[in-house]
């Protein structure tokens, strides 16, 4: 249980960074602002269903594949 928590905390770092540097790299590439605000949005929803993923995951609510740590 402490195990798939540890590799829960590091996924939930290591995506919410990749995230982040998706942020910085749109900020700095020299876009119209529609363009900008749309791909913050996209960013946003794929970071917000990684992380539930993750989570239900975790909860064991999801059967699918074996990346990720299961808890029993």
């Amino acid at each position: 249980m402490v195990g798939a928590l540890i590799y829960l905390v590091i996924y939930i770092i290591i995506v919410g960074v990749i995230l982040w540097l998706l942020t910085y790299l749109l900020d700095n590439i020299p876009l119209q602002e529609p363009f900008k605000r749309v791909g913050k949005i996209i960013i946003l929803v794929v970071g917000v269903l990684i992380v539930i993923l993750l989570l239900l995951n975790f909860t064991g609510a999801l059967d699918g594949g074996n990346t990720f740590p299961r808890v029993r």
